[in-house]
Order: C-alpha cells, then structure tokens, then sequence
C-alpha cells in the first residue's frame, strides 16, 4: 500500500524548533526524489525542500540556513529539521515523493500532512 506518513508537527514560539518526520514505504523511498512543501491558508503550495537519490539537497530561499532535509534509509524516514521558526512557516507541511522525467521531477505521492504553526 503506498504511504507516506508525517508528524512531529505542532505549536511553537517564533525563533523555536520543530523537526518533521515521514515515514515512507519501501518502493516510494527508492524514489527519485523526496521532499517537504507546505501551504498557508489562502495560498498555493510551495516547495520547502528537496532530496534526490544522489544526495542532492535543494531549499527555498525562504528557509536556507534555518531548515534541513535529512533522511535515514534503514527506517525509510525523511526529516525536515526547522529551526529559527518564523510566523511566516505556519502552514501545512506536505511531505512528496517524486520520479525523474526527463530532467525534471513530478510529484506522484503525497502526504497527508501536519500542520506548524509559529505564533510571536
């Protein structure tokens, strides 16, 4: 059955952490590429970060130097540490797995999602 499961969402200060976790089945990890995206009410979604197979780490420039992609492939698991959380992350953090085309990506699974919400 084809899953990805987040958590670790929640309720935090601005300047706090949070670290998103997804836990993906087997087939959907050996994905070409995984990665986080998120949406605020009222808008559309965005991508947060990315992770190719061959390592390849992408951020928007929103989130650099504050957010990390990570993943453990023994627990099939993709992280997203947050840290120096701004008002501006509230939203909900969709965590997507993606195949090659060509030389780009399409999102074939998603998550269902968790929500962060950061309040000054």
């Amino acid at each position: 059955q084809v899953q990805l499961v987040e958590s670790g969402g929640g309720s935090v200060q601005a300047g706090g952490s949070l670290k998103l976790s997804c836990v993906a089945s087997a087939y959907i990890f050996s994905s070409c590429r995984m990665g986080w995206y998120r949406q605020a009410p009222g808008t559309e979604r965005e991508l947060v970060s990315t992770l190719s197979s061959d390592g390849t780490t992408n951020y928007a420039d929103s989130v650099k130097g504050r957010f990390a992609i990570s993943q453990d492939n023994a627990k099939k698991t993709l992280y997203l540490q947050m840290s120096s959380l701004k008002t501006e992350d509230t939203a909900m953090y969709y965590c997507a797995a993606e195949r090659c085309i060509g030389l780009g990506y399409e999102i074939n699974y998603w998550g269902r999602g968790t929500q962060v919400t950061v309040s000054s």
